[in-house]
């Protein structure tokens, strides 16, 4: 699943987050944010919940995206 453009239909944008909330909501990622919380609280990181949540799902994502590229031969 691609990251879906400004145009796409509503039913792709609904499919995308779905499968965000569908993230947020797994174990692993609590587990991620919330290290990354306490790793940035540490080092006086400003606004650290946010930023950590934002970096996990950033991660994530990015993880998601090797792994289809991969699958697909691209790299």
């Amino acid at each position: 699943m691609g990251v879906p453009r400004l145009d796409s239909p509503d039913e792709e944008i609904k499919q995308w987050l779905n499968h965000i909330a569908l993230i947020c909501l797994s174990e692993e990622f609590q587990e991620l944010k919330k290290e990354l919380e306490q790793i940035y609280r540490q080092y006086k990181v400003e606004n650290c919940a946010l930023v950590a949540f934002v970096d996990a799902l950033y991660a994530f994502i990015a993880q998601e995206e090797d792994t289809r590229a991969c699958q697909a031969g691209v790299f």
